[in-house]
């Protein structure tokens, strides 16, 4: 499978999950729902990886360490988020990561003298988000500004987090190992969490469920995106991500009834456009010049 096509799919995974943790918030704390998402993972990418035949030791802990900080702290915040949100609104927040991520990669390039980011690319991501504004058309009252913060911020750390991924693909680091030890780190700051903030509830059969689905998808969606960034660009992925806003948007209409409006059908072919757009000028490039299209592998 290619990048783009492997963040399609990720990206439908993680509509999926988004729809699952909504609801299985009902039940549990973001504690606990963080926790048993990490344990889930932590079991199919051990099995994975194990039968696969990879090693889970690494010889660059410290970076596994960084990664599982910020990716799990963006999906603590996250799901907190979404849990006092409407789920459009809070997916509209995490997403603008494509953003802050083009905007780390423009700064590194300025930082270090690195080459030139190509602005026809940048302008695909900043497109997609407002095709994302455009589809959800998020709006926040009053007594939700502080989960509004909250969802700006898990963007941010989202942000950080992809770029960390792309910096293990580079030096060799297995999918499989990545994502196993970030499903660890998920699992223990959740229980974490849950002792310090709340208590563990009963399970009862929809709950347990939603869990459930929530782990699977989130695991497949997990090792996908991992893959694609290991092997792919960051601003072309970050473009592609974007899909799942739109995947979102569908789930929202089926599963709750969200009007559908012209705005929304607009916003979903300019996302759709943007991905594509992005995923073209990559091939082109690489074709004209051999070379990165966008930064050096060392500032991504």
């Amino acid at each position: 499978m290619s990048a783009p096509l492997m963040m399609v799919c990720a990206t439908f995974l993680f509509a999926s999950m988004g729809v699952c943790v909504k609801l299985a918030s009902a039940w549990y704390g973001t504690g606990e729902i963080v926790m048993y998402r990490g344990l889930i993972g932590l079991l199919l990418m051990g099995a994975l990886t194990r039968w696969q035949g990879v090693s889970l030791r690494t010889t660059v802990p410290g970076m596994h360490f960084w990664r599982s900080i910020s990716g799990v702290t963006a999906l603590c915040l996250w799901f907190y988020s979404i849990s006092g949100l409407p789920l459009a609104t809070g997916m509209t927040l995490n997403y603008m990561s494509s953003v802050w991520m083009a905007l780390f990669l423009i700064g590194g390039a300025v930082m270090v003298g690195g080459s030139r980011v190509d602005g026809r690319l940048v302008a695909t991501v900043l497109a997609g988000f407002v095709g994302v504004a455009l589809i959800l058309r998020p709006t926040i009252d009053g007594s939700q500004l502080w989960y509004g913060l909250i969802g700006l911020l898990s963007g941010v750390l989202s942000a950080m987090a992809y770029l960390q991924i792309t910096a293990l693909g580079r030096i060799g680091e297995p999918e499989g190992r990545v994502v196993f030890y970030f499903s660890c780190g998920g699992m223990l700051a959740g229980a974490l969490l849950t002792v310090l903030l709340g208590s563990f509830h009963d399970h009862t059969v929809e709950g347990a469920l939603m869990l459930l689905a929530a782990g699977l998808s989130a695991t497949g969606a997990q090792w996908l995106m991992t893959r694609a960034y290991a092997i792919g660009r960051p601003l072309v992925n970050a473009s592609l991500n974007y899909l799942g806003i739109a995947f979102a948007f569908v789930y929202s209409v089926l599963l709750f009834d969200d009007p559908v409006h012209w705005m929304s059908v607009a916003g979903m072919l300019m996302v759709v456009v943007a991905g594509i757009a992005a995923a073209r000028l990559r091939q082109r490039r690489h074709d004209q010049t051999g070379g990165p299209d966008t930064l050096s592998p060392e500032i991504e």
